[in-house]
């Protein structure tokens, strides 16, 4: 019988003799063909951090449990810089190798097919910012006075080494070491936060739901932090930049109510937390729906708001099986928005739609939504705001009532999945009970400007 570690059985493979082959160094995904890594899913991180802003050195523990999905011989992580210093596989010393940003494990006994491992890698060194193709920075941003890390698409990698593809979602438990003065927040709940000498302070947080690694982050600093709970018990925990404390306070008070709402139109709640962290203006070039707590460099307003913590729903607990599913993501959530604002006494959605029809605006038009041109392009405007044209259109198609019946069961019968374009469209035709290749056609696969609203 294995040892019992975060609540798993852990199997040792031990004298196997099982004679196994490699996992893959990557899933092929369309834009990203060397992230994740085949072979086993990741099922749990737990992921001990200590960072020291003054000399920004990172020092790291990361254990992954995960089955193998074959007898494997040997496996790959992605990393990004920083040192590795050991490896075990089952507390055993493990051979491992880096090439780039792959990092392969070869332990001594093989693993069998089915069977639950741990893998303990021990790391540090100076974590890396990483420039996206699209030219935004992601990994580990170096703020004023502290860090903040982000991961989408690739720069979990830049801090802890696991399998970064969203097709394989995990729970987590992450705790970070900090300097006292500074808070240090992350996905999930804070479970505890204890003095860890020489004038430390550890904070550790739990996310028990599913968790793509490009939504999981790190936030460092002197935030003010505040709890709270909506009207129906859930949770709200926000930590914000002093500097930011003033603007944000307003539109940061609504969140109970954008959850109410959200509810409504999406269904219940993935999550047993929510919140949103509220760095410096510049801290990042953009907001992102990282779990639980999204991230939002400066004040937010209302309608961005709305958008991240939708993707709470759409994106986060329904995430895409590879990059190219990306609408799926910012479709939807965009057209949250229009829907909050046909609910709020501003443009109906049809009125928003209408707008952008009309205005010609040829990055609208640059490629299908369903087909990005390339990794530069999975967050352009065809993504955003065709993605939600595509909504409407099958919004069209079917009626009010059913299509926000369809809003609700995508979200419920995908809940903490993944799922890609064909799943929705054939779910999306179910629920109609008629073919949309009317929609599908011109609006989610066709070139250019449909002739036609």
């Amino acid at each position: 019988m294995g040892a019992v570690v975060s609540g798993l059985l852990l199997v040792s493979c031990a004298g196997s003799g099982v004679q196994g082959t490699p996992g893959t160094p990557g899933l092929r995904d369309p834009y990203f063909r060397l992230l994740g890594n085949g072979g086993y899913d990741a099922t749990h991180y737990a992921i001990d951090l200590a960072y020291d802003p003054d000399e920004s050195e990172l020092s790291g523990e990361a254990v992954i449990t995960a089955k193998a999905g074959k007898s494997l011989s040997a496996f790959n992580l992605d990393l990004h810089g920083l040192d590795v210093e050991s490896v075990t596989v089952d507390d055993k010393p493990a051979r491992f190798n880096r090439a780039a940003d792959e990092l392969t494990v070869r332990p001594d006994d093989e693993i069998p097919k089915g069977s639950t491992f741990t893998t303990r890698v021990v790391y540090s060194g100076e974590p890396e910012t990483i420039t996206d193709d699209d030219g935004s920075e992601e990994g580990w941003l170096y703020t004023d006075d502290g860090a903040l890390a982000l991961g989408e698409p690739a720069g979990s990698k830049a801090w802890f080494p696991g399998n970064h593809h969203p097709s394989d979602k995990a729970a987590y438990d992450i705790a970070i070491t900090v300097p006292d003065g500074l808070e240090a927040v992350s996905n999930g709940e804070l479970r505890s936060e204890k003095p860890a000498g020489s004038g430390r302070t550890t904070f550790a947080w739990h996310s028990a739901e599913p968790m793509a690694s490009y939504v999981a982050t790190v936030a460092i600093g002197p935030y003010e932090t505040k709890t709270s709970t909506t009207d129906d018990g859930l949770p709200v925990f926000t930590a914000v930049a002093p500097a930011e404390a003033e603007e944000s306070a307003e539109v940061l008070a609504r969140i109970p109510e954008i959850m109410k709402w959200s509810e409504g139109r999406f269904g219940p709640y993935p999550f047993s937390s929510t919140g949103a962290i509220i760095d410096r203006e510049g801290a990042a070039g953009y907001a992102l729906e990282t779990q639980t707590k999204p991230v939002f460099p400066g004040a937010p307003d209302l309608e961005t708001l709305v958008h991240e913590l939708a993707h709470q729903w759409y994106g986060n607990s329904v995430t895409p099986k590879t990059w190219q599913d990306m609408w799926l993501n910012e479709g939807f959530a965009t057209y949250a928005e229009w829907l909050w604002a046909e609910d709020h006494d501003g443009d109906t959605a049809q009125e928003t739609f209408d707008a952008l029809y009309e205005s010609d605006d040829p990055e609208l038009w640059a490629f299908p939504p369903a087909e990005p041109t390339d990794a530069s392009v999975i967050s352009d405007t065809p993504v955003y705001e065709r993605g939600a044209m595509v909504l409407h259109k099958v919004r069209e198609a079917m009626g009010d009532e059913p299509f926000f019946s369809l809003m609700k069961d995508w979200a419920a019968d995908h809940r903490h999945g993944n799922a890609d374009t064909d799943d929705f469209t054939a779910y999306a035709e179910k629920a109609a009970g008629k073919n949309l290749d009317a929609v599908w056609g011109p609006w989610l696969y066709g070139d250019g400007k449909p002739k036609s609203p």
